[in-house]
């Protein structure tokens, strides 16, 4: 509609606020605004399709050329890049671009507002103890004992199990389930995502195999997010623990008794086998696996796909199955590459291929 951004979050699913002076927009950003004071701000947007009424942002010097182009009514940009900023555009200048969007998106898109209460449909144990200010969503389950803090968000068909307890300003989404699991505040529980069941646990007998009885809990620290559809398994007789701050993407398995440590970076289809333990700010690639009763040292990075075998020291980059440093990694490659080409019994590109068949 005429007057309406265009850019980012439909309406028909998000909320959008506004509109709001260039002055509000960079304060929300926490940089310094340089244009117009009385521009007026609808939304959010990508460069290359902003319009007037909209913010966008520039964090990554390779698109600088969609800078130059860019039809924006506002533009979130580092110092080095402010001159870049058509004349056409206010600039919002930060050291963390990025940073600066994420905080603006939240000024335009917020969390849409707990409605406070029970849905008829929800089931709720007499014993479970749910604080006046939550939302506890249609088909809902709630077990005794469970603690459900202030303006905690439970989404259709979740189930909470017995005892568990979830703090302040979480939100669990629909038909995820969470049990034996003690859980901080702000916590971010994606669709579908199972917390606390059963670790892999079993003894080998001679009739066969025994199950282990899994005793321990899962603990969430705070502002941790758990993806859609991962799965983190309770502790054997110790703690699953996950580190606050750190984020698992979607489908991602943590074995009993892991622990994370604090802003861990664990993305999709990643496996932590039992009783490994990260320390602070590890990254680990999609589909990247890792063996039981390994520490894996702060700061380290493991690639996508990497098989991790033995421990890995703080700071190092790893790739490939066995995951090995970086640097030894693709200097075996390229060795790998010469020895082949050296050892070609062609001698060289097929001629065949390239059209060199010989005749007229």
């Amino acid at each position: 509609m005429a007057g309406e951004a265009s850019g980012a979050g439909d309406p028909r699913f998000y909320q959008r606020t506004g509109p709001h002076d260039l002055a509000a927009v960079a304060a929300a950003a926490a940089g310094a605004a340089r244009g117009p004071a009385d521009v007026m701000l609808l939304g959010i947007a990508p460069l290359q399709i902003a319009g007037p009424s909209e913010v966008s942002f520039l964090d990554n010097r390779r698109y600088a050329a969609a800078l130059d182009q860019t039809r924006a009514g506002a533009v979130i940009v580092h110092p080095d890049l402010a001159a870049r900023v058509p004349a056409t555009a206010a600039a919002i200048v930060t050291a963390e671009p990025y940073e600066a969007w994420a905080r603006v998106c939240a000024l335009f898109h917020p969390r849409p507002p707990i409605r406070p209460g029970v849905h008829p449909a929800a089931v709720v144990d007499p014993l479970a103890q749910v604080d006046a200010t939550a939302e506890i969503g249609p088909l809902a389950v709630i077990g005794a004992r469970a603690e459900i803090g202030p303006r905690v968000r439970i989404g259709p068909g979740a189930v909470i199990g017995e005892g568990v307890v979830l703090g302040a300003d979480c939100r669990i989404g629909a038909l995820a389930s969470v049990s034996h699991a003690l859980v901080g505040a702000r916590v971010y529980v994606y669709p579908g995502a199972r917390i606390g069941q059963e670790g892999f646990g079993f003894a080998i007998g001679a009739g066969g195999l025994i199950s282990v009885p899994q005793l321990g809990r899962v603990i969430l620290g705070d502002d941790v997010e758990v993806g859609a559809n991962t799965t983190i398994d309770r502790g054997s007789a110790h703690d699953t623990v996950i580190g606050a701050g750190s984020r698992l993407d979607n489908l991602v398995q943590i074995g009993h008794n892991v622990r994370l440590g604090r802003a861990c970076v664990i993305v999709a289809q990643a496996g932590i086998s039992g009783s490994t333990v990260l320390d602070d700010h590890v990254m680990i690639g999609g589909q990247a696996g890792l063996t039981g009763h390994l520490k894996i040292g702060r700061k380290a990075r493991i690639g996508a796909q990497a098989g991790v075998m033995s421990d890995i020291p703080a700071g190092a980059d790893v790739v490939g199955s066995p995951a090995e440093p970086v640097r030894a990694f693709f200097r075996q490659m390229a060795i790998l590459r010469r020895l082949a080409r050296e050892n070609d019994p062609r001698g060289g590109p097929d001629k065949a291929a390239v059209g060199e068949t010989g005749r007229d």
